[in-house]
């Protein structure tokens, strides 16, 4: 089975295809959040950032930087959120690897909230040292 994102890159289904190169492709979210909001995917089928490679993952950023930069020219927002998502728990919707270059401007509606936890530099040596390992 193939995703949205592998009909689109085959030309199976229409996109506007803003950036391609030999790992990763972007084009224009069909759902639109703002002017100039653009999704950059991995080529190959990689289900989430835990099952790409090294050169995929950095393919993906450079390409975001590269179109960060042109929405910047293009669109003038007063910000830009680049949002990547990995599993449903993690608000991941299409599984295939893919990033959003979102412009934001103030009062747009888009929220990204979480409740804060505060446990204290303790705890959080505690944290890191499971992850030096």
């Amino acid at each position: 089975m193939s995703t949205v994102f592998e009909k689109l890159l085959s030309g199976e289904w229409p996109c506007a295809k803003v950036y391609e190169d030999v790992l990763v492709f972007a084009f224009m979210d069909a759902g639109q959040v703002n002017d100039g909001h653009v999704i950059v995917a991995t080529k190959a089928p990689r289900e989430t950032l835990l099952d790409c490679t090294d050169d995929e993952a950095a393919a993906l950023m450079r390409a975001a930087r590269r179109i960060a930069l042109a929405v910047q020219q293009a669109f003038a927002p007063e910000g830009i959120t680049v949002l990547q998502a990995n599993k449903a728990a993690g608000w991941q919707t299409v599984p295939h690897l893919h990033l959003h270059v979102l412009p934001r401007h103030a009062g747009d509606g888009v929220e990204l909230t979480w409740p804060r936890k505060e446990p204290g530099i303790e705890r959080l040596r505690e944290l890191a040292a499971r992850l030096q390992r």
